[in-house]
């Protein structure tokens, strides 16, 4: 039987090791962290993102905003090889030097393979302010 707590601590991990990709400036960096066959539902775009080049061209743009993410709730459920994290985290992003938060509810969607954890799916939506 799997051990779900360990599991649960490395798919806790996912985001932060998501989030120092994006630090890197580098969209190839943050594109690596998604399966070939993944899908980008993407915070700041309305085009779905479906191939590893449609991504990188997403991130090109979103990483000129700097932007940082902190996880404020998650909530991560485990179907081996399958995993989710659904919840909220803000987007601290820079324009012009000034610095704007960006709040927003997330799934990512994870499968386990030879490579480890990588995302299949990952939505992102701006919060309503309702």
């Amino acid at each position: 039987m799997t051990d779900h707590t360990t599991e649960r601590e490395d798919i806790a991990r996912l985001i932060p090791e998501w989030n120092a990709a994006l630090q890197t400036g580098d969209p190839a960096q943050v594109v690596a962290c998604y399966a070939e066959d993944a899908v980008l539902l993407p915070t700041l775009s309305k085009e779905i993102r479906q191939s590893h080049a449609a991504m990188a061209d997403y991130f090109t743009q979103f990483l000129k905003l700097r932007p940082r993410a902190e996880v404020l709730q998650q909530t991560i459920r485990i179907h081996e090889p399958i995993a989710t994290n659904s919840g909220i985290y803000k987007f601290f992003t820079t324009i012009d030097g000034v610095e704007s938060i960006v709040m927003a509810r997330f799934t990512f969607v994870y499968r386990k393979d030879g490579d480890g954890w990588k995302i299949i799916e990952h939505h992102s939506s701006m919060l309503p302010d309702v």
